[in-house]
Parts: C-alpha cells; sequence; structure tokens
C-alpha cells in the first residue's frame, strides 16, 4: 500500500498581475508612451480623439485571499489619461486569516490630466481585501477620482456580510499630502454598516475627488445630484471632495451618473453605460 504521509498538500491558485500605464504628449496628441502586463492584468485602449483611454481587464474574474494586483499610471508633458474596468471588481469569499490586495499608484504630472474611474467593487460575504490607492500630484495637475463600492448581493438576499474591508485613499500635491480616507470594516460589516455615523444602512458608497483649479464652479451643480444621505465639500480652492451613500448599485449609479458627467464633461468612458 502506498503511504500518503510524505505527499504535501497543494496550495489553491493565487491570482497574480502587474499593469503599468503611461501617457505623453505627442504633436499635440496623448499617446501611449509604456505599457506594462503582467499575470493576470491587462489593459485595451478604445479609440479616443482627445484623450488616451484605457480599460482593465482582471481575467482572473475576481480577487479573494492571496491574491495580489499592482495598477499603476501615469500621464506626463500634459497628456490626457482616462483608467477605468471593464466590468465590476468582485471580491470573493477568503480563507481565515487571508486577503486579496489591491494597490495602485497614480502618477500625474504638470499640466496633465487624469481620471481614474473603476466600476463599482462588489464585496460577497465572508470576502477579505486590503485595497491602497495613492495619488501624487504635480501642482499643476489635474485629477478626478472615483471609487464606489457595493456590500452585498441584494437582489440575491445576500444582505448579512462579514469579513474584511480594508481601504485607504491619499492625495500628494508635490510631495504633501493634503487628503487621506481610510476605512476599516472587520468581522460583522453588515451591524457596521447599520450604525449612524458609518452608514446608517446603506449598502453602496463611493468616494469622487476632483482636484483643479476650477473646482469650486462644480460645488453648487455637484450638490444639486447628491440625496439626503450624501455631501459634497470644497477642500481648499481647488479640492471638491463628496461622499456618496445610496441604498444599493442602481441608486448610487443615478446619482453618480451625473456627476461623473459633470467633472469629465461628458466624457465618461462607454463601458459605464453598458
Amino acid at each position: 500500500m502506498r503511504d500518503h504521509t510524505d505527499i504535501k498538500t497543494a496550495a489553491p491558485p493565487r491570482a497574480i498581475g502587474t499593469l503599468h500605464i503611461g501617457a505623453k504628449i505627442t504633436a499635440g496628441a496623448t499617446e501611449l508612451s509604456d505599457l506594462y502586463q503582467n499575470g493576470c492584468l491587462r489593459a485595451l485602449f478604445p479609440r479616443r480623439q482627445d484623450h488616451l483611454e484605457a480599460v482593465i481587464i482582471n481575467t482572473a474574474g475576481g480577487i479573494t485571499g492571496g491574491d495580489r494586483l499592482k495598477v499603476a499610471a501615469s500621464a506626463r508633458d500634459g497628456a490626457r489619461l482616462a483608467v477605468t474596468t471593464q466590468a465590476s471588481e468582485r471580491i470573493y469569499r477568503a480563507q481565515p486569516d487571508s486577503f486579496g490586495r489591491l494597490t495602485t499608484q497614480l502618477k500625474v504630472e504638470n499640466d496633465s490630466v487624469l481620471h481614474w474611474l473603476p466600476q463599482e467593487t462588489i464585496f460577497y460575504d465572508r470576502g477579505s481585501l486590503d485595497r491602497r490607492l495613492s495619488i501624487d500630484l504635480a501642482p499643476t495637475a489635474r485629477a478626478l477620482i472615483v471609487e464606489p463600492v457595493l456590500f452585498g448581493r441584494l437582489a440575491m438576499g445576500e444582505t448579512q456580510l462579514s469579513g474584511m474591508f480594508r481601504d485607504q485613499i491619499d492625495m500628494k500635491v508635490a510631495g504633501k499630502l493634503i487628503y487621506r480616507d481610510a476605512s476599516v470594516l472587520h468581522g460583522d460589516i453588515t451591524s457596521q454598516l447599520e450604525r449612524p455615523a458609518v452608514a446608517a444602512g446603506m449598502r453602496a458608497m463611493a468616494a469622487v475627488l476632483y482636484r483643479a483649479p476650477d473646482a469650486a464652479a462644480y460645488i453648487s451643480k455637484a450638490r444639486s445630484y447628491l440625496n439626503a444621505t450624501s455631501g459634497c465639500s470644497l477642500l481648499g480652492t481647488d479640492l471638491c471632495v463628496l461622499r456618496l451613500l445610496a441604498v444599493d448599485g442602481f441608486a448610487l449609479r443615478q446619482m453618480m451618473l451625473p456627476i461623473l458627467d459633470l467633472f469629465t464633461q461628458n466624457t465618461l468612458p462607454k463601458c459605464w453605460r453598458l
């Protein structure tokens, strides 16, 4: 009889992916300056007239414990770059003491524009995610950032969630930190979202940051699209920050789309409307 005592249990497969996208201006038009794709991350580039658009694809189909994904995007020399995702990112159930990690680094040089426009992240029961977004801006750089999150699949009856969601957004200008948003939900996520000071029972949320010299001009119009549980503030003369809360993903999109159309001058990537 064969002795199986020395046979090691194979570790489950893990998704590893790295994606670097660079944009520069050449003869008055923005073009791709560099591209590095490795593992499960890929990018497509739909044709746009006035800027470069990159659509990120995670061929792993989602993120679970042990996955490690890294994304970097940069706009140089006055380039205009928009980065989005093909579909919503899904955070699947993870094994205990295991988490998926998603790290994103954005760099925008003087007179350049970068729009970071991923579609919603959908967090499933017993998911575990550590997500970090760092934005490094030159003094005359412009940026639009959105990070939407949906907790649970309400249409499928997934109303009780547990797991770990750790999220941090840092924005720097000329190396100086001007904005940080850090969130941690651990254990019984449903009960934490029910707390009035957290989400008051809402299951869909988004952070929107618009940094540009004309930020103050958008405040009044942006506020007109908000529901009673969302807010918009001007932090300084050139940074508009919105926190959106809605009952579900459909209500969140109804609120987000006109806001993003406003900030992008109606150039929101088409995949947002499919």
